[in-house]
């Protein structure tokens, strides 16, 4: 089991910039791959970013270039910074574990089974 805790949402107005963390705490040894996932109201949770063991990350293509994912050297805590925020970033993310060496962009919140609690990003135009 591995315990996945976000925060750093929050309101903020379109442009500005957003660091997102999520704690990671459990048997650390089995779960390495690790995602940020965002579900807006009335849609399905989706893919954002994804990092492996080998701290290569991997992004859906349209957040390439403004969305960021990275994990301190302690693998402990999972960040998602996000820039030129705009309002149709507005979502709960989340971040999820899977127990695997590797990284895969095109999976579905289906495939993944520990997940954290969200976080709101609220952009304003």
């Amino acid at each position: 089991q591995v315990h996945l805790a976000e925060s750093g949402g929050g309101s903020v107005q379109a442009g500005q910039s957003l660091r997102l963390s999520c704690s990671v705490s459990g048997d650390l040894r089995r779960y390495w791959a690790l995602y940020w996932f965002r579900q807006i109201p009335g849609q399905e949770r989706k893919f954002v970013a994804c990092i492996d063991p080998n701290l290569t990350g991997d992004y859906e293509l349209s957040f390439k270039g403004r969305f960021t994912i990275s994990i301190d050297s302690a693998k402990t805590t999972l960040y998602l910074s996000l820039r030129e925020l705009k309002p149709e970033d507005t979502a709960t993310y989340y971040c999820a574990a899977d127990p695997g060496n590797f990284c895969h962009k095109w999976y579905t919140a289906g495939h993944l089974h520990q997940w954290g609690q969200g976080t709101q990003v609220t952009v304003s135009s």
